[in-house]
């Protein structure tokens, strides 16, 4: 399901129009995006959580040459399914 897709879903379960269902979306996930930007979590109980993760610096390999280089230090966000998320797809 895409985005456009989900906004037609949200608009006939809450009747709305597909223009204020896609308002409404593209604001919760404006939210979501600028508190994670934040470094804070969002949890959704339930459904689940997006938190930042940081991934330490790390040493690589170049593929074309095979030379060693070093991978910097760099944050990652990751989406944790919550216990009716899990059960739903089972």
């Amino acid at each position: 399901m895409r985005k456009p897709e989900l906004a037609a879903a949200i608009a006939e379960r809450a009747d709305l129009s597909k223009d204020k269902a896609s308002q409404v979306l593209n604001v919760i996930l404006d939210e979501i995006t600028g508190t994670v930007s934040k470094g804070q979590d969002v949890s959704l109980i339930g459904f689940g959580a997006f938190t930042v993760r940081e991934r330490a610096a790390r040493t690589g390999k170049n593929p074309q040459t095979g030379k060693p280089l070093t991978i910097p230090a760099s944050k990652t966000v990751a989406f944790k399914p919550g216990k009716a998320l899990k059960d739903a797809v089972k």
